[in-house]
């Protein structure tokens, strides 16, 4: 079986695919870049065991992750708990199968390439990957499946975040689709502004890179808040939470 892992900003995924690319089990912990590979691993086995699985079930891993400081741990943890030399998505030797057709391509998020890779694979191309993380990303791939490059905005929760912090009477809320966008309350107002203004961004920067790139484009909303914005927008073509993961696992494949 292969244990997959997406380290972000927020939360660190941890998957487990079975032979058959099956899912056999998916837990989050947040992202603390001083845990060290013994907290993790004492919490996954015991998470492992609730699903009917055990470490020797594992023979191989791979990682993903935007937050370096974590890589160590994360690592350590695959061998020390896994028995096994995780693979790396950015490390040399580890062959994408895309091109980054961008001007720094070291600069790209790993999560961000991983997407690229499980998307086209799924739904061709070309297409946008929108991702709601911490920050709220907009990925272009063409149709033979490169990387052209993309758009990085704030993310939902970080900008609720700001509002709050910014401004002494605005109180923290959490975000929410309202039914009118007049809020009649300084709650609703602040949940209108963020929800329907994030929709119309979307529509918006959808339609502006559709049109610099000269083609229409399937648009696939993934990361946490992805079903609460795909239903509000006819620009959304699909919803898929678990596109990262199913990119770790053909990442896997194809190198391996």
């Amino acid at each position: 079986m292969l244990l997959a892992i997406d380290s972000g900003n927020t939360n660190i995924v941890f998957a487990v695919f079975d032979d058959e690319g099956a899912i056999r089990g998916e837990w989050r912990s947040s992202s603390h870049a001083d845990r060290t590979a013994d907290e993790f691993g004492v919490w996954l086995e015991q998470l492992m065991k609730s699903a009917n699985l055990s470490p020797a079930d594992i023979t191989a891993s791979i990682i993903a992750t935007v937050v370096p400081a974590t890589l160590f741990s994360l690592k350590s943890l695959c061998r020390e708990y896994f028995d096994c030399d995780p693979l790396i998505v950015g490390e040399d030797g580890v062959d994408l199968g895309l091109k980054i057709l961008i001007d720094r391509p070291d600069d790209v998020g790993a999560d961000r390439l991983v997407n690229a890779i499980a998307a086209h694979q799924k739904y061709g191309g070309p297409l946008i990957v929108v991702d709601f993380g911490t920050a709220t990303t907009f990925d272009v791939i063409d149709a033979d499946g490169n990387y052209v490059g993309g758009v990085i905005a704030p993310g939902v929760n970080l900008s609720l975040e700001a509002l709050h912090m910014a401004a002494a009477q605005l109180p923290r809320v959490g975000i929410q689709r309202t039914e009118r966008v007049i809020g009649k309350s300084t709650v609703e107002a602040m949940q209108s502004g963020i929800y329907w203004g994030y929709v119309s961004m979307i529509e918006g920067l959808v339609r502006r890179l559709s049109e610099e790139h000269g083609a229409e484009m399937e648009v696939i909303a993934t990361g946490g808040l992805a079903k609460l914005f795909t239903g509000a927008t006819d620009c959304i073509n699909h919803s898929d939470p678990d596109l990262i993961l199913r990119g770790l696992l053909a990442l896997y494949r194809q190198n391996s």
